[in-house]
């Protein structure tokens, strides 16, 4: 059978991108991958709507990317922070491929903003298509660090400590 023989009503990209396929959507991940967890910091730090954010934190929690852990600062109400999920986390080779690409065709002449790296030995990594069974690196043994085009946050979009 012919790839235009076939039916794309099971198709796994079609139905990732039902999940993760919007803009707003793989910044919130972006974020969370970086750290960013409360939703105040999220909406200063990302510069996007409250009710966007709100719709966009809804569905990523239930559709269980992201879960939402309940927090308290003294003499304020109960929040949530929102923490990648091992679903979510495998979303790390998705992220490194989307950035390398962005490295390579999008960075401005400075370079990238932003480098990942392996923790432990701090070297690069990027996205590769490799043989079933040859193992990778997870989300936790990365991290993301200045690159050579970073600038600082602009003081109007800051975000608190303890993010």
């Amino acid at each position: 059978m012919e790839w235009l023989e076939m039916s794309t009503e099971n198709c796994s990209v079609q139905r990732t991108l039902d999940v993760i396929g919007e803009k707003w959507t793989m910044v919130i991940l972006r974020e969370a991958f970086n750290g960013v967890r409360r939703f105040d910091d999220m909406r200063r730090h990302i510069g996007m709507s409250e009710s966007v954010l709100a719709d966009r934190l809804r569905k990523l929690v239930a559709a269980g990317v992201l879960r939402a852990v309940p927090y308290r600062e003294e003499g304020s109400r109960a929040r949530n922070e929102y923490r990648l999920t091992e679903k979510g986390m495998d979303l790390l080779p998705v992220m490194i491929a989307l950035l390398q690409w962005g490295d390579r065709y999008c960075a401005d002449e400075r370079g990238p903003g932003v480098e990942v790296r392996e923790r432990a030995t701090g070297l690069p990594v990027h996205a590769v298509v490799r043989p079933v069974g040859e193992r990778g690196l997870t989300a936790r043994e990365t991290v993301g660090v200045p690159g050579p085009g970073a600038r600082a946050l602009r003081a109007d979009r800051e975000v608190s400590p303890g993010a």
